[in-house]
């Protein structure tokens, strides 16, 4: 893995007044990575390795359903995370991912934020807060598509 510079991370919106010291560990196991337009990243059911934060571009996430093949529930762009099965056990993605356009991502290890997060309680306590700011958020966006589902209107509306 090869680092980037901690004010890089910095600047990123999930990363945003992290403490100076956690922001340094994080650039240790980061990589800034580029990735060509319809490039898949991942695949539902495939161990999760990396996280990434999207720099910029776009990361359509999708899951194959039934009949319908794959369809693509969310597009994420600069500033946001691209998954969470990575933070969680059994670290399996359960959707999968492509890019929408040609992007750019600080990729980051996994299992070392995870060990981290166990070892480090100030950081696991930081990082954690942060993930849970975008569980809720995907939470939110979820109970708003199915709303829309349900009454066949754009709920953000109403």
């Amino acid at each position: 893995m090869t680092g980037v510079a901690a004010p890089a991370l910095a600047g990123h919106r999930f990363l945003r007044g992290m403490p100076a010291q956690h922001l340094a560990y994080l650039a240790e196991v980061t990589s800034l990575v580029t990735v060509p337009a319809r490039q898949r990243l991942f695949e539902a059911g495939e161990v999760a390795h990396h996280c990434w934060l999207i720099r910029a571009g776009q990361v359509e996430v999708d899951l194959r359903a039934p009949g319908a093949g794959r369809v693509v529930i969310q597009a994420l762009g600069r500033g946001e995370m691209l998954g969470v099965s990575w933070f969680f056990p059994p670290f399996q993605w359960q959707f999968g991912a492509v890019t929408g356009q040609p992007t750019e991502l600080f990729e980051l290890d996994a299992a070392a934020v995870r060990g981290r997060c166990e070892t480090d309680p100030d950081f696991g306590y930081e990082f954690t807060r942060r993930m849970i700011v975008v569980v809720a958020t995907r939470l939110h966006a979820t109970r708003i598509q199915l709303l829309e589902g349900f009454t066949g209107r754009d709920a953000r509306d109403q």
